[in-house]
């Protein structure tokens, strides 16, 4: 049974590549046409794949149904908050979990540093968009003419010395994060406070969540807390890939 299930599976990449006659999916299974046939017609009687009139199968729409009803279903701060956890409890810091909705990044999860010195951020609460390391992650995600539009729109207001004064700074910021993959706020919405993030991705490559580590400088200095990167971005990484279904599925013991 567990061999039908994975020929039958092997079916959809192959299909994914493009319309596939029986002998194409008979060949590339390795199997003779009438157990190809056979698994063909199971799958298009669920509706994951659809034979074309040319005889040729391809996708079937139910299967995009399911993917889209996944997608919805999926929970970011519930798959990411145990490894937001995790990083708290290896560096000390405040680790928080931010999205973009309708305009504006929102901080959806939050865990507190260890330190006595707290951050005023809260959930639910939307970041400082123009000088936010989760803020630049997300927005630097969009295509140009949508990056370009929105920092059109935005205000900038100069909340220290080191915040992003314009648009055309704010693009050439986003800009340099969208190439290296990291985003950075070292004091530009508060002084003493300093900021080091990594997007969250989904199965197509686009971000669909933002996570950071912050902390003041009476704790840890600018170049203490960069040193923290790769760790961050690994932490990232691993969400990105429980929530993209890409996590070894491993028997219970």
């Amino acid at each position: 049974m567990s061999q039908t299930v994975d020929r039958a599976l092997s079916i959809l990449p192959l299909l994914a590549e493009g319309p596939a006659d029986l002998g194409q999916v008979a060949d590339r299974l390795g199997v003779h046409k009438s157990t190809a046939l056979r698994l063909l017609r199971t799958l298009h009687e669920h509706g994951l794949v659809y034979r074309q009139e040319d005889q040729r199968y391809r996708l079937g729409a139910r299967l995009f149904a399911l993917a889209q009803q996944a997608v919805e279903n999926l929970d970011i701060r519930e798959i990411a908050h145990p490894h937001l956890v995790r990083l708290n409890e290896q560096c000390g810091h405040t680790v928080h979990l931010a999205v973009h909705e309708e305009n504006e990044v929102l901080y959806i999860d939050k865990v507190e540093s260890r330190y006595p010195v707290r951050m005023y951020s809260r959930i639910g609460k939307p970041v400082a968009i123009t000088v936010a390391a989760v803020a630049k992650l997300l927005l630097s995600d969009l295509p140009e003419a949508e990056r370009r539009a929105l920092a059109e729109k935005l205000d900038y207001p100069l909340y220290t010395a080191r915040s992003t004064p314009n648009a055309p700074a704010f693009l050439r910021e986003l800009a340099t994060v969208r190439e290296q993959g990291w985003a950075t706020d070292l004091g530009g919405h508060e002084e003493s406070i300093n900021c080091v993030g990594a997007p969250i991705r989904g199965a197509d490559g686009r971000a669909v969540a933002a996570m950071s580590v912050s902390a003041p400088n009476v704790v840890v200095t600018a170049d203490e807390l960069l040193t923290l990167l790769p760790l961050v971005r690994r932490t990232a990484d691993a969400i990105s890939r429980e929530y993209s279904g890409k996590t070894p599925v491993t028997d219970p013991a």
